[in-house]
């Protein structure tokens, strides 16, 4: 089962077999517990819920607490749940980062980073107006558009909330797995600040 749950560490650069520099971000990922099996005869659907990072009993609702203690497991932190590749995936299983290879292609879930209320520059890569001296408009938004309609148009590019939100990066890398200390090294970068919470999963667009 090619699932599962991480923290982001950082970003480095390794070196490839043929002598080539990758900038890759390092993951630690896992171990994770299989706390949950949802099957379509009973819930409607298929999915297996993972659960990542170690906390005390007392961090936990006692709902929560009960559900770790009926299935033997010690309370965790985070709790995530995967639809896809669900094979070999019973309650109580650990999955680890032995199931990633050199070469694989996934897809990693997080969090972008928070940039609070931004403007159109910084938020959608306006170009902004004149830098010369008497110009007056330097960072500000041009036009709101029709002022008959007497309201903001939907879809509109305007200064607002940036960032905090569930981003998708696809298709990426798998370049090296350690499994001696639970590490993922993905070419390129992912979604969100150090030490965030990641999903990693099978690449739905698999590249030819």
């Amino acid at each position: 089962m090619k699932n599962i749950l991480g923290r982001k560490v950082g970003m480095t650069s390794v070196f490839t077999g043929d002598g080539r520099s990758v900038p890759v971000t390092v993951i630690e990922a896992g171990p994770c517990t299989v706390v949950e099996r949802r099957t379509k005869e009973s819930h409607g659907y298929d999915s297996v819920a993972l659960a990542f990072g170690d906390v005390k009993k007392a961090r936990v609702t006692r709902a929560l607490g009960g559900h770790y203690k009926k299935i033997g497991v010690d309370p965790k932190r985070h709790t995530r749940e995967f639809r896809s590749d669900l094979e070999g995936a019973e309650v109580g299983a650990i999955v680890t980062v032995a199931d990633f290879s050199t070469g694989d292609r996934v897809d990693v879930i997080g969090i972008s980073k928070g940039h609070g209320f931004s403007g159109g520059i910084k938020r959608h890569n306006f170009s902004g107006g004149g830098a010369s001296h008497g110009s007056m408009i330097h960072r500000q938004p041009a036009s709101n558009g029709d002022t008959n309609a007497g309201r903001v148009p939907k879809g509109a590019r305007r200064p607002g909330h940036f960032g905090v939100d569930r981003t998708t990066h696809q298709n990426l890398e798998v370049v090296r797995a350690d499994t001696e200390r639970n590490l993922l090294l993905l070419k390129g970068p992912i979604p969100g600040p150090r030490n965030g919470l990641v999903m990693i999963r099978n690449a739905v667009k698999a590249a030819r």
